[in-house]
């Protein structure tokens, strides 16, 4: 019997491919990295933008705006407008990225092939992984310490337990991440749908619990932590180039969540909506 051969067909603005033999029996092919199918692509706008306020509203973003106060020496004002600004920087990229992976349902490692080749295209994805392995390091710390916080304060034999209690709930928090991420990308799109509205109340929440206790205007009124008379165009091109660095990485690996967008208009507005507002 002849060997199918793969098609390429226009579903609406994507381009579809029907996987032939020649490709499913391919060593290079497999399912995890397989085009999207359009019954595949059910990302709206709202899911792309839930997918940012999960990932933005989370404890190392609250901490930059202390970050260049502290260490870059900006004003709390100044450091606000950074933080805004470099995200506009790094949407650019991340809606340029993101275009391949809607267009032709394509992840980020296949997308590399373009640039590096077939066996180059392992290097920097293997540089990509690396870096992530230290993102989910960092939140599945914050993630285990918040647990262990929790229990201790619902159980005393569990607060007793100190750093041990901590290394619990770290290891608690790997295994819920791991539950959801290997379901594949509707489970993150439903848990990003429930936890996005639940973040933004808590973030509010805490805005409206500090409003009493502290003053905007002296909080925005602050001086800046740097020499007197020193020009802030260094300083604030030095924090930029830190902001930009936070979601950079993502903007590489874009595609692998693009790919399950409804269309362009849907990825571009929910990065839109998503990144720079909440962010800021």
């Amino acid at each position: 019997m002849a060997e199918s051969l793969s098609t390429l067909r226009t579903v609406g603005e994507h381009i579809e491919l029907v996987v032939g033999d020649d490709i499913a029996n391919s060593p290079r092919f497999n399912e995890d990295i397989a085009p999207t199918k359009a019954e595949q692509r059910t990302w709206s706008r709202w899911n792309v933008a839930s997918l940012w306020v999960g990932m933005a509203i989370c404890v190392p973003t609250y901490t930059l705006g202390g970050v260049l106060t502290a260490y870059f020496g900006l004003s709390v004002t100044e450091a606000l407008w950074t933080i805004f600004v470099a995200n506009i920087v790094v949407l650019i990229p991340l809606t340029l990225n993101a275009y391949p992976g809607t267009r032709y349902g394509i992840p980020c490692p296949v997308v590399l092939r373009a640039s590096f080749g077939i066996i180059g295209s392992n290097v920097p994805a293997l540089v990509r992984a690396i870096v992530a392995c230290g993102w989910f390091g960092v939140q599945t710390l914050f993630g285990g310490i918040a647990i262990h916080l929790l229990f201790s304060a619902m159980f005393d034999g569990w607060a007793a337990l100190g750093g041990t209690g901590e290394v619990i709930g770290f290891f608690i928090f790997w295994v819920l991440n791991i539950t959801v991420v290997i379901r594949g990308s509707e489970s993150i799109k439903h848990l990003e749908a429930i936890a996005a509205p639940l973040l933004l109340a808590v973030a509010f929440g805490l805005v409206f619990w500090a409003l009493p206790k502290v003053s905007i205007s002296e909080v925005l009124a602050i001086p800046a932590s740097r020499p007197e008379g020193a020009p802030v165009f260094h300083y604030f091109m030095a924090a930029l180039t830190a902001m930009v660095g936070f979601w950079a990485t993502l903007s590489l690996n874009i595609p692998d969540f693009s790919r399950f967008a409804r269309s362009q208009r849907s990825q571009i507005a929910g990065q839109i909506i998503g990144l720079p507002l909440t962010m800021f």
